[in-house]
């Protein structure tokens, strides 16, 4: 066996997120606190179900507080905060009742900038592991301190953050400081870009050998959450994660001759379609705010706003400023563009014919916001 099929074959290890390494330093912490030895691993649970058992780097007591290390592990999909520490810190405060405080402190970035899940002002902690974090601190505490009353105060720090952060994007987004605590599954699962497209080729010779005809394509695993909520009798097999490989997915479904694609997809992704980027991965490709902002003006949008929507930091932020009453036609506006640009790169055949394309779009808290069936 040659060197190559070896590599192409060997499985790719998973990792974890921010948000669990935190949750893992916190709970370790926790342990701690309480009398408890010190843990080499921990079981912490994942935001969506399960659990998973993490390494503890160190616990540390300082001046009245105790700091748990937690070495981010990006699995065989390193992002800029694999091999750094994550850090929890934790004081006990006197109190009638249990309260978590969670906050982020050095290395932990601060949103500046609205049109993010986190409200500026606050430390760059998203939602998902937010509630990992508190959600472990808690199930740590029934276990080892049921009757524990009192405010206990976790900080969250990443030493290296400020380091890290000049190797995202944070400082465009308006993430000001460091790092963001990130992951909305609490596991890392690394696909090649070369393994990806072969499951999305497979998944849809699967499908039409089923004599599926029509494809939905996802861009994650909440947008296709989202969809099988509200369209329940959605066989399984005729649904896909497309992630950003827009283009190719578009070539492969009029290769395997389907007659109708479906993109169940939130904000950002379809403004990137109406732009036509045949990849949307936010490291590769930039939206033109610019571009986006020329649209709106077409739509009749004021000139006051179109300047605001040319400084904006995101997708979601553009749509919230946009007024209600031109929202359905701001969307219509981007699905025609996006719906344009998928049936070109599905591209001209003489096997099949031109591809009929749809789009549901979801909020982010799963609302369907627009679907062109």
């Amino acid at each position: 066996m040659s060197k190559e099929s070896t590599t192409q074959e060997k499985e790719l290890r998973e990792g974890y997120t921010t948000g669990s390494a935190a949750t893992a330093a916190a709970m370790a912490a926790v342990r701690v606190l309480f009398g408890r030895d010190i843990p080499y691993t921990i079981t912490i649970p994942l935001p969506v179900k399960g659990t998973l058992d993490v390494p503890v780097a160190r616990v540390e007591k300082e001046n009245g507080t105790i700091r748990a290390a937690v070495i981010k592990d990006g699995g065989d999909d390193p992002d800029a905060t694999h091999g750094h520490e994550i850090h929890a810190v934790l004081e006990i405060f006197p109190g009638q009742e249990l309260q978590i405080e969670l906050n982020g402190g050095k290395g932990v970035g601060r949103v500046t900038l609205p049109g993010l899940p986190v409200a500026v002002g606050e430390a760059a902690i998203n939602p998902a592991p937010r509630k990992q974090i508190i959600a472990g601190v808690l199930d740590e505490l029934a276990r080892i301190a049921p009757d524990f009353c009192g405010r206990l105060k976790i900080t969250i720090e990443v030493p290296q953050g400020e380091v890290i952060a000049k190797e995202t994007m944070n400082a465009r987004l308006g993430i000001l400081g460091g790092i963001s605590i990130l992951g909305t599954q609490g596991i890392v699962r690394p696909y090649s870009h070369a393994s990806w497209k072969a499951s999305i080729a497979q998944s849809l010779n699967v499908a039409r050998a089923s004599g599926i005809e029509e494809i939905i394509f996802t861009t994650g695993r909440r947008s296709e959450q989202f969809y099988l909520e509200h369209l329940t009798d959605t066989p399984q097999i005729g649904i896909i994660q497309a992630a950003d490989f827009f283009k190719f997915s578009m070539q492969q479904a009029r290769l395997k001759k389907m007659r109708k694609v479906r993109w169940a997809i939130f904000i950002g992704k379809l403004v990137k379609h109406a732009m036509g980027f045949p990849y949307t991965h936010a490291k590769d490709w930039a939206i033109d705010f610019n571009q986006l902002a020329d649209w709106c003006t077409e739509l009749g949008l004021s000139e006051e706003l179109t300047k605001k929507i040319r400084a904006a930091i995101t997708a979601r932020h553009i749509y919230e400023m946009v007024p209600e009453k031109s929202r359905k036609a701001f969307i219509r506006m981007l699905v025609r563009y996006a719906c344009e640009n998928a049936r070109r790169f599905s591209g001209n055949s003489e096997v099949a014919p031109e591809i009929c394309v749809e789009y549901v779009l979801f909020d982010f808290e799963g609302r369907i916001l627009y679907a062109n069936n």
